[in-house]
């Protein structure tokens, strides 16, 4: 196995909005496939209840982006419904870039050619901590191998839950049962160019606790 291969793969992979490419078709067998690598991905009791709603449809698209829309609408207008940080936090600095093209992918969602929407059987409001770490823990894992299946054959995608603002709508737009928790919304596409880099993240010392919380490494 080529290390630096998975690394880099593991490294570069992120949400893509401007670059995702609208003109390009993607072929359904190679959705099929990203999927089919999202399934061997680790699942809480061998449950396996995942379900992943594929959105090719022009009409669900526009319905799914215009719910997203809404959604995003609120987020930027209601500053208490995200999360800030000090002035000189790096998250701080890189918010103004996050929202750009964030709001470039509100503007351009319904141009995705793909819409991809993972779910998990079972719902979480009245569960408690260990219920509500089974039930996300078990379809997010396979939501970030398809991501990485994705990239790696030059599909760009980016998770987004905005959407989930209006679960019902966009339940009763594709049928999805009531019992069934949605968890994301991917847009997928090919994606532009070969360049992509890490991300800038903080210090790892900063989030790296070892035997105990706020324990270094000597």
């Amino acid at each position: 196995m080529d290390l630096a291969t998975v690394d880099h793969l593991l490294t570069t992979t992120r949400s893509v909005r401007k670059r995702l490419d609208f003109s390009r078709p993607v072929p359904l067998d190679l959705v099929q496939r990203c999927l089919d690598v999202a399934l061997q991905a680790p699942t809480g009791s061998n449950a396996q209840g995942w379900h992943f709603v594929v959105v090719t449809d022009a009409a669900k698209r526009k319905a799914l982006a215009d719910l997203y829309r809404q959604a995003f609408q609120f987020y930027v207008e209601n500053p208490d419904f995200r999360r800030t940080y000090e002035p000189e936090d790096l998250r701080t600095k890189q918010m103004p870039s996050i929202l750009d093209s964030a709001t470039y992918l509100a503007e351009h969602l319904h141009e995705a050619p793909v819409h991809l929407i993972p779910c998990i059987e079972g719902r979480v409001e009245q569960a408690g901590v260990v219920g509500q770490a089974s039930v996300y823990g078990s379809i997010l894992p396979a939501v970030w191998s398809f991501m990485l299946a994705a990239r790696a054959r030059g599909l760009g995608s980016a998770w987004t839950t905005l959407h989930l603002i209006f679960e019902q709508d966009a339940a009763k737009l594709l049928g999805i049962p009531a019992e069934v928790t949605q968890t994301a919304l991917l847009p997928v596409a090919f994606f532009k160019g070969t360049d992509f880099k890490p991300a800038v993240r903080k210090d790892p010392h900063l989030v790296m606790h070892w035997d105990a919380w706020g324990a270094h490494r000597a």
